[in-house]
């Protein structure tokens, strides 16, 4: 690829102008995927400049102005510290005309809605749990086609937020409790779905058309008792000395070549069906029986170079560099609208 202008798009918490200096920001644990990504750039050869964007789209505009990036690297999935918004941010880049990296507008919107995105999967003949969507507001009844145990969370939010072991709930009092309080605290709508005994799998995608599934990956409790629930809440993805105690880790999954064959079948019509594209990780869950069930997609998920989806690439044979390469590649051939 030749040598590119690239413009490296970030969320803020707080206000910034349009050349805040973020170095020591990008020393820090939080910016790590920040970071990673602008020095894979910087050893691509691209010319790059970057732009934090908290609540002011004007500063963006100015930058796209003077700077005239062949393409962007999005990177920014909130505004204004709400992570609804991802959605429209690729949407505004989209009316700027520009190329950027990731997942556009229509399969965000899609995949980050956790009850509409199953609907539609079970409309298409995918298996995904029994659920109900809660709206907010709406008085709490527990559905009586859905049976307990239930995973209750909220159904907007990503990275486990809001998940915890109190997110199983095996009775209709720990049903509304829980739902109140998610309520409460997230201000959103909730999720209730079937819990799917098995093991949880996270698939990482790369592409557009041409889709490449990369090595399948998977979270472990080794020491959580056999036949206890086996949830990945925020702790158990986050919390480092909580996943010592617990024996929680992701590691390469180990499946027959058949079930890996079929697994790769499935993510790939998750990806079409949800119209999804650029960089993509889905979390499934493999039944005893070994049947494939969609627990949520996560459209750009974590892209820092030790976390699954570096992981899963690196596996596949791509230098951390030369991931971020292929990203950028999609992102200029993918056609938007």
């Amino acid at each position: 690829m030749k040598r590119l202008k690239v413009l490296a798009l970030f969320d803020a918490i707080a206000p910034t102008t349009i050349d805040q200096d973020l170095s020591a920001e990008l020393r820090t644990e939080d910016w790590r995927t920040e970071a990673d990504v602008l020095g894979a750039l910087r050893k691509l050869g691209h010319r790059t400049e970057y732009v934090a964007v908290f609540d002011d789209l004007e500063l963006l505009r100015q930058k796209i102005r003077y700077f005239k990036p062949d393409v962007i690297f999005n990177l920014c999935d909130q505004f204004r510290n709400n992570r609804a918004f991802d959605q429209h941010m690729a949407g505004y880049l989209e009316l700027c005309g520009i190329p950027f990296t990731g997942c556009g507008a229509f399969g965000l919107a899609l995949a980050k809605h956790k009850g509409i995105s199953k609907e539609i999967l079970a409309c298409n003949g995918l298996c995904v749990p029994r659920f109900v969507t809660l709206r907010f507001g709406q008085r709490i009844v527990r559905p009586p086609h859905l049976s307990f145990p239930l995973v209750v969370k909220p159904v907007n939010e990503e990275a486990s937020l809001g998940i915890s072991q109190s997110s199983l709930v095996e009775t209709d009092h720990q049903f509304r409790k829980r739902v109140r309080f998610l309520r409460d605290n997230y201000g959103h709508d909730v999720i209730a779905e079937e819990y799917i005994h098995g093991r949880e799998l996270y698939v990482s995608l790369l592409g557009d058309r041409a889709l490449r599934v990369l090595p399948i990956r998977e979270i472990l409790f080794q020491e959580v008792p056999e036949g206890e629930p086996r949830i990945a809440s925020y702790r158990a993805k986050w919390d480092a000395d909580y996943r010592t105690k617990w024996g929680i880790g992701n590691h390469f999954a180990r499946l027959r070549p058949a079930l890996r064959r079929k697994v790769q079948r499935f993510s790939r019509e998750v990806f079409r069906v949800l119209e999804l594209d650029g960089y993509v990780r889905l979390d499934l869950r493999i039944t005893p029986e070994e049947d494939i069930v969609f627990i949520e997609a996560n459209p750009n998920p974590i892209l820092a170079r030790d976390e699954d989806f570096a992981h899963a690439a690196r596996k596949s044979g791509l230098k951390y560099h030369e991931l971020v390469q292929a990203i950028l590649r999609i992102g200029l051939e993918t056609r938007r609208g």
